[in-house]
């Protein structure tokens, strides 16, 4: 009995060492949630092979004994099944957990539910998700709805700045700060879901879009014109296709007004007030709007009137793009969402260039404006799930599935990817050469009255119009701003 029973208990000891401690972690990395069910399997199959051993050891002796021990081995064994009832149904709970996602990317259901869901599942099957995308115009009221009620989904997809900001005041998102998956963030991107001292963050970034200009390759070709590098050679180029070609030379109205600002003076004026720098010392009172960097921007913009077409003042967003795509004008100021719509729409091959500088040698910014992040609902059961999928949004994969099926969008985080649509290649590729910085009016300047952002609208297109001079354009926003914002009173 002695050496039947230290063999057998050898045995099962052997089994449980290599097993418990080997294949769980190999199977937790291919299953996660799965390693505790295997542990369990070895236990329950080492009682068995113990307990019935042992009893049919006992089957040399007698009859007695043999009801006795397998009496007393099967109460064991039904305890120990009982526990396993238990541990097997908590483990059944986590490997069934799924998370909802809250968005306003009506557009991108198919590519959560086709690809990058798929995708996640992959190394991550016990987890499921589900993405629930809400109209953009009611998105914000309806998931504040639901998170006040309780029933929002367990991740929340971030606007920048302080509308996600304020969920974050009023409890309904994550501190996120520390995430070892951040560091894999540059500083600008992490900003729109910051708070104002940088302390705690609570969305993790996921995309950005880039502004630029796009160009019409068969129109520089046949009037044998380069890239602008240069302010010079910007305004050369617009010269000779107003003086010398039947196309216009810069697609861009003022009608609707956000572009004025949106797309041309945050984009233009970066070279001017030196990206990340001048913004920091606005919101930090070490500069004003009256300053030259600002006041030399909108005397750029003075100057855009006279290539930018008969009747551009009453001329649309849409209108400006329909004129592009039917190749009637040669340059178009945009941002890289736009490259979708010209690679359906338009028939000639596109070019892009960044915000020319002032001179050769000088350094490049471009705006790279964060759009999109995501955060956990703090309501949410199934937070450590939540994180898991959030982590994976920071990877490699991600970053290269995301960035090319939604082409102009593209992943905030620092990995090497492989862009395959050619003009956000080429767009992607300025953060290399150039700084990074993000729109002038997002953080900060939008909270008082007059909200600088809708001001910066309406004084931007009226320079463009002409009906506004620079040096007052100036004065005009710092007046505003210095109204209510404290460092600059």
């Amino acid at each position: 009995m002695q050496n039947l029973t230290v063999f057998l208990l050898n045995s099962c000891f052997l089994q449980i060492l290599f097993g418990a401690f080997k294949a769980p972690i190999a199977i937790d990395q291919a299953f996660p949630g799965l390693a505790e069910f295997y542990a369990l399997v070895l236990l329950v199959r080492f009682i068995f092979i113990y307990f019935f051993s042992l009893s049919d050891f006992q089957l040399q002796k007698t009859d007695f004994k043999i009801k006795t021990m397998r009496g007393n081995s099967m109460k064991r064994i039904g305890k120990v099944l009982s526990a396993l009832a238990v541990a097997l149904a908590a483990t059944g709970q986590a490997a069934a957990a799924t998370l909802t996602i809250e968005s306003w990317r009506i557009d991108d259901k198919d590519l959560w539910e086709d690809v990058l869901i798929p995708a996640f599942n992959k190394s991550h099957p016990a987890i499921k998700v589900k993405f629930t995308p809400t109209s953009p115009t009611e998105y914000d009221s309806s998931v504040n709805a639901r998170l006040t009620a309780g029933t929002a989904g367990d991740l929340i997809t971030c606007r920048p700045f302080d509308v996600s900001l304020n969920l974050f005041k009023q409890g309904n998102l994550e501190d996120l700060s520390g995430q070892s998956s951040l560091n894999l963030f540059a500083p600008f991107a992490k900003k729109a879901w910051q708070t104002d001292d940088g302390q705690n963050q609570f969305c993790m970034p996921m995309a950005s879009v880039i502004h630029g200009f796009l160009y019409n390759k068969e129109i520089f070709s046949e009037y044998q014109l380069k890239e602008p590098k240069t302010q010079a050679e910007f305004f050369a180029v617009l010269d000779k296709l107003k003086n010398k070609s039947r196309y216009i030379p810069i697609a861009l109205g003022t009608n609707d007004q956000w572009e004025a600002n949106q797309i041309v003076f945050t984009s233009v004026g970066a070279n001017y007030w030196q990206g990340e720098t001048g913004r920091q010392n606005l919101l930090s009172g070490k500069s004003s709007f009256t300053d030259q960097p600002f006041v030399s921007t909108w005397q750029q913009l003075a100057k855009w009137g006279d290539y930018m077409g008969r009747g551009y003042q009453a001329q649309t967003y849409s209108d400006s793009q329909n004129l592009f795509a039917l190749g009637r004008a040669a340059i178009y100021p945009t941002g890289s969402w736009d490259i979708a719509y010209f690679n359906a729409n338009a028939d000639f091959e596109l070019g892009a260039f960044y915000p020319p500088v002032a001179k050769s040698g000088d350094t490049c910014y471009i705006s790279d404006h964060t759009d999109i992040g995501m955060g956990i609902n703090s309501h949410s059961k199934n937070k450590k799930e939540a994180q898991i999928f959030l982590n994976w949004l920071a990877s490699a994969e991600f970053a290269e599935l995301f960035t090319n099926r939604v082409t102009g969008f593209f992943s905030l985080s620092n990995h090497a990817i492989d862009v395959t649509d050619p003009i956000a290649k080429e767009m992607v590729a300025w953060r290399s050469e150039c700084e990074s910085t993000i729109r002038l009016n997002a953080q900060i300047m939008n909270r008082g009255v007059p909200n600088m952002e809708q001001e910066l609208w309406v004084v931007n297109a009226q320079v463009l119009n002409g009906v506004l001079e620079p040096e007052e354009a100036a004065r005009r926003i710092q007046d505003g701003f210095s109204k209510w914002y404290t460092p600059q009173m």
